[in-house]
């Protein structure tokens, strides 16, 4: 299995760029440990090494996603995430807490937030919408990675027309938040809600356009019409 690893690091190495490694830690405040290889292709690597353990038994891929997420480096978590959404026909209720200690232990940072959620974590609440009050009960952590990740789970099952519901109420509670991460997270909710809802995400804006910070107001209307836009952006 060390082996098998080991294959994977020298391609991410063989591809990393010193420049990107350097310009992509800007848009992370807290710093990530990366080695600088292009998104495209960490998942064409990881697509390519999936291919060849997709036949293994669930928990050992699992494992390798652990092993994979104890390096601490962006790239090689990008990997984890991807083969554990890969999984995703072979789901059961009992993933969902692999998936919570992931995102407390491995994902304190927008990025690894937004991947797990908006895939595999996001991906597992659609299909087992009992665990919604648990990723709703995120919203009152310490950790604003877990306050904004109870935003952006909602996410992929927004895009298939569930959780209108659940993504109310989850804006109701962050709707002050100070972190800007956390309003950016519910706003990027709301205007997802908002594709296939926006007469009720509007009035939701509409009604709470007061207190609402800026930067969440912002990106909840974001593809609104022109119109609608302006009348939300009058305070």
């Amino acid at each position: 299995m060390d082996e098998y690893l080991k294959t994977i690091r020298r391609e991410l190495i063989a591809n990393s760029d010193r420049k990107y490694r350097r310009a992509i830690q800007i848009f992370f405040k807290d710093g990530i440990k990366l080695y600088g290889v292009r998104t495209p292709m960490v998942r064409k690597i990881s697509q390519k090494h999936y291919a060849a353990i997709k036949g293994r038994p669930k928990e050992n891929i699992f494992k390798l996603c652990g092993l994979l997420l104890g390096s601490g480096l962006s790239e090689e978590r990008t990997i984890a995430f991807d083969w554990a959404y890969r999984l995703k026909k072979r789901y059961r209720t009992g993933d969902f807490a692999k998936f919570e200690k992931w995102l407390k232990k491995y994902a304190p940072d927008w990025g690894g937030v937004d991947d797990l959620c908006t895939h595999a974590l996001g991906c597992f609440l659609y299909s087992h919408p009992e665990f919604a009050p648990k990723v709703m009960g995120w919203t009152k952590s310490p950790k604003w990675w877990m306050r904004r990740a109870s935003a952006v789970a909602l996410i992929y099952g927004l895009r298939r027309g569930v959780f209108l519901k659940e993504a109310f109420k989850t804006a109701d509670i962050l709707l002050l938040d100070k972190e800007d991460l956390v309003q950016k997270g519910y706003g990027w909710m709301l205007k997802v809600a908002g594709d296939r809802h926006q007469k009720e995400v509007f009035d939701y804006v509409m009604r709470n356009k007061k207190r609402t910070p800026r930067t969440a107001l912002r990106y909840a209307i974001e593809k609104f019409p022109e119109g609608l836009r302006q009348k939300a952006l009058i305070k």
